[in-house]
């Protein structure tokens, strides 16, 4: 890659192996050919020049793509190849097997009238596992709503996370978030909210609070998509993060669409990646669809962020196969043969599969019962969510307050009231008693 003065590129020392990642800090001995000296502006210290240039994005070579494996799951370059153990690798493959599983059932799930909505992570599970897999389980995770593939590889169970999408009486949020708004205490793993980019500063916030920890050993990390980062709330977070030293992965799911706006749609220029150098953070570009890239990414950018207690940008390039919900169809704006030709050419699955048999640890036999077994869990745990009751029914008005004001009271109060004179049409016995 060419690149521009006052652009450098350095490995983080003590990682082996490690990924690249692009520094903005200008060296001090850059000066100007002709005058040989030096702008010192409060705002910018820059060399003096005494003809007019613009800069625009053709003015750098695009930053590029990272990766480990390539499309038939072979290691590159030896060098880039993590030392994970073999537990580790069969169990990030498992992970996206059963986060594959799970979206094919519960997206029929819906399409059957049995939960209200859903949204599938086809191509984009190789993000998941190896971001997971990089982190320690005492990082903050603030998500968007495609990651839930972290929460499968933190623990969360297929069972916590049918309920949730059920809404059920099991259903930690009590059935007050829609489907896929998962949260859990339990894995440091922030609650969903649908409004797009709004965790972005409320995860630059909690890395400074982090921040003022003394002997802090934890990160952020916080993910979203190519579409959030043209909100107004993205742009806030980089630049927060940026000044003030936060110890945060802002990790960027790129896969080509936001509902239905192509990239090309959403912004000029070198990506989302291009911001970081620009607000003075560290940045990388890596293949989505290479979990071990992935997981290179993020180990770097974790130790980055603890030891120099800095913010670092990593832009996962990835492709959207399933549509962004159940609430899209997304043939109205891309071809099916696109579409088909991503699943086939660059499926994290299938390439992080061929590279576990590559290594001897997998074969057909025991993929044929990873599947199946996957599918069966899957099957069993939703036929049980959907036979158990729902919260009761006061839990909506509860958990706001630690006292619950007289204005909610009133409210409850009304509730009852006319449950006590029109209760026979509503369905009170699929309600779990107080």
């Amino acid at each position: 890659m060419a690149l521009k003065a006052g652009v450098r590129v350095f490995r983080l020392n003590g990682l082996r192996p490690a990924v690249r990642l692009l520094s903005t800090h200008t060296r001090p001995e850059v000066q100007n050919a002709q005058n040989s000296k030096v702008a010192e502006f409060p705002g910018a210290r820059a060399p003096y020049i005494s003809e007019l240039k613009f800069v625009s994005e053709t003015s750098y070579d695009p930053i590029p793509i990272y990766r480990v494996l390539d499309h038939n799951g072979e290691v590159i370059d030896s060098k880039e190849e993590p030392a994970i153990e073999k537990d580790t690798l069969v169990n990030m493959y498992k992970t996206m097997v059963q986060l594959s599983q799970m979206d094919k059932i519960l997206y029929e799930s819906q399409r059957q009238g049995r939960i209200s909505f859903y949204m599938t992570n086809y191509g984009e599970e190789g993000i998941h596992v190896g971001s997971a897999a990089a982190l320690s389980p005492s990082d903050l995770v603030f998500a968007q709503y495609r990651e839930v593939g972290v929460l499968l590889y933190r623990g969360m169970t297929v069972t916590e996370i049918v309920n949730q999408c059920y809404g059920n009486c099991e259903d930690p949020g009590k059935g007050r978030q829609m489907p896929v708004h998962y949260g859990s205490k339990q894995h440091n793993f922030v609650t969903l909210s649908s409004p797009l980019a709004t965790q972005m500063p409320q995860a630059v916030g909690a890395a400074y609070a982090l921040k003022r920890v003394p002997n802090n050993d934890r990160c952020v990390i916080c993910y979203f998509g190519d579409g959030a980062a043209s909100e107004g709330d993205a742009h806030a977070a980089f630049n927060f993060a940026a000044t003030l030293d936060c110890p945060i992965i802002l990790m960027c799911r790129n896969n080509g669409y936001a509902i239905s706006t192509p990239t090309r749609e959403q912004y000029r220029g070198d990506g989302v990646a291009s911001r970081g150098p620009a607000l003075g953070i560290l940045t990388a570009r890596v293949d989505g669809t290479d979990p071990l890239a992935v997981y290179n990414a993020i180990r770097a950018a974790r130790d980055h962020a603890l030891r120099h207690n800095r913010p670092a940008l990593i832009e996962a390039m990835s492709y959207r196969v399933g549509h962004h919900s159940t609430s899209d169809d997304s043939t109205a704006y891309r071809s099916l043969e696109e579409i088909q030709k991503w699943n086939n050419d660059e499926n994290p699955i299938q390439k992080f599969k061929m590279y576990l048999e590559r290594k001897g640890y997998w074969d057909a036999g025991s993929d044929e019962a990873l599947q199946k077994e996957a599918r069966d869990l899957v099957v069993k745990t939703m036929q049980q969510a959907e036979k158990k009751q729902l919260p009761p029914w006061k839990e909506m008005f509860e958990d706001v307050y630690h006292d619950m004001p007289p204005r909610i009271q009133k409210q409850v109060k009304e509730l009852e009231d006319h449950l006590a004179v029109y209760g026979e049409h509503y369905a009170l016995d699929t309600f779990k008693p107080e």
